[in-house]
């Protein structure tokens, strides 16, 4: 087992959830609505709010992912070191995406935080987040 995923689940910021399957189509419901507001806010040149709002897409696409393995989360790290170990390691979902769920944490967290932000790192978000979002779409319809 993943030495971060174990420490995760060892300080409960992931853990086993009879109900969390149940959550995975109201998740995916709000990664697509965040990402279409990534959008909308791209095309306007609000860039700060097109990263956060793509980042978010792909928070709640990854979310419902490890909802529909039967796990809750407490954390946005947590989050996607779950993803990596349950679905980039088993090679269900391709580590790229894995990595662009970092970039675009990173990339939020600097836009959120620092008020750091530019056009390119809101357009990579903004493509990412559709990428990710496809993916979880395709897995988990394959999980029913």
């Amino acid at each position: 087992m993943n030495q971060d995923f174990k420490s995760c689940l060892d300080k409960k910021k992931l853990y086993k959830s009879d109900g969390a399957k149940a959550l995975a189509a109201k998740e995916i419901k709000s990664a697509i609505g965040d990402f279409d507001d990534a959008k909308f806010s791209f095309s306007k040149g609000r860039y700060k709010w097109a990263t956060i709002q793509a980042y978010y897409s792909m928070f709640h696409a990854a979310r419902a992912l490890l909802y529909s393995q039967g796990y809750r989360e407490r954390g946005h790290r947590c989050v996607a070191i779950g993803i990596e170990h349950l679905f980039g390691s088993e090679k269900v979902l391709d580590m790229k995406w894995v990595r662009s769920l970092h970039n675009a944490m990173s990339l939020r967290e600097d836009a959120d935080y620092a008020d750091e932000y530019s056009k390119e790192g809101a357009e990579a978000s903004v493509v990412n987040a559709e990428g990710f979002l496809k993916e979880a779409k395709k897995i988990l319809k394959g999980n029913k």
